[in-house]
């Protein structure tokens, strides 16, 4: 299946929003938010504090009378500067293109699956600026497998969780960590959808270098496709 053929499968999974979050919250209470190197708005703030970018966030959810901020598939981000994670300090490898969306709500928000699926993996990772615990999910539908990823969750999260373990859609599967174990950060749900998941095991790439876009684009198409997120909040 060509990558064109696999976001075109993903889109017609469903025609309404898939949750990831808990479905009663409305789709007017999500905003999208802008944390790209182009946004001016960022110019002024420490993206490598994730107090200042908490508050940042916070505010910005506040000011649209919001509960969830989301975005980022594909943003080029300054914050991932900050660890030796992403950035060897050679510009053509910088790993800052996100490759997920991110959900910004608060800590021990519960997280479920949008899909049937069984757990792959999970593992905490815990290198400064990397997703905390985190869980992998491997769905087949009509004969096609794909894996989502969920990151910077709490430790609570994968401290029952077995690999195999089935979970179905809407089923809760985790909480949301603070930035005391979700690699620094404000609190947030990483959601990424993964084709091909070679040999990794309760880990992913969640940014890439420019260099290596075309594989992970293709790779790692939008969660939007599931989500559905934009065109709700339009609707």
């Amino acid at each position: 299946m060509t990558p064109k053929a696999f976001s075109q499968f993903l889109s017609e999974i469903s025609s309404y929003s898939l949750h990831v979050l808990n479905p009663s919250i409305p789709a007017s209470d999500y905003v999208p938010l802008d944390l790209s190197n182009t946004n001016t708005a960022l110019q002024n703030i420490d993206v490598s504090s994730s107090e200042a970018l908490d508050v940042f966030i916070n505010n910005h959810i506040t000011s649209h009378k919001a509960r969830v901020a989301f975005g980022g598939y594909l943003e080029m981000r300054h914050m991932y500067r900050r660890s030796t994670h992403f950035n060897n300090f050679k510009p053509v490898n910088e790993r800052n293109i996100h490759l997920g969306v991110d959900l910004w709500i608060a800590a021990e928000t519960p997280v479920y699956t949008p899909l049937d699926g069984e757990v792959h993996s999970f593992k905490n990772n815990t290198m400064f600026g990397d997703y905390g615990p985190t869980i992998i999910l491997k769905h087949e539908i009509k004969g096609i497998s794909f894996y989502t990823l969920y990151g910077h969750l709490s430790l609570a999260s994968i401290q029952n969780i077995k690999v195999g373990q089935r979970f179905k859609r809407g089923e809760h599967i985790a909480t949301l960590g603070d930035a005391s174990v979700n690699g620094d950060y404000p609190p947030h749900l990483h959601f990424q959808v993964i084709r091909d998941i070679q040999d990794y095991i309760g880990d992913y790439p969640g940014v890439c270098s420019k260099k290596d876009l075309d594989y992970y684009q293709d790779n790692c198409p939008n969660p939007e496709l599931i989500l559905k997120i934009k065109s709700s909040t339009i609707s």
